[in-house]
């Protein structure tokens, strides 16, 4: 019993082998089609990232005006508004 254990895991034991050494060439031999495609990636933009972007600089942008307008009514309402304010007229929306 003894000498048959050994016979028979030997043919178990020698897949597994064989089948980590083919996951490493597999690994091995599409490393460097991933390490271009990784570069190109970063260096790249899609139409996705390129539409974020440019909603966030809108978005910026009108946050922006947005706190212009507060301090130019703030000025206005105190009686001291900048030569540049516009003063008593309803700005159109």
């Amino acid at each position: 019993m003894r000498l048959l254990l050994p016979v028979l895991l030997a043919p178990a034991l020698s897949g597994c082998v064989v089948g980590t050494i083919a996951s490493t060439a597999v690994d091995v031999a599409t490393l460097p089609v991933r390490a271009v495609s990784a570069g190109v990636d970063a260096v790249t933009t899609s139409q996705s990232e390129a539409d974020q972007k440019r909603g966030r600089e809108l978005r910026k942008e009108e946050e922006r005006r947005g706190r212009e307008a507060r301090r130019m009514a703030e000025r206005c309402r105190k009686g001291r508004p900048l030569p540049t304010d516009v003063c008593g007229t309803v700005l159109p929306r």
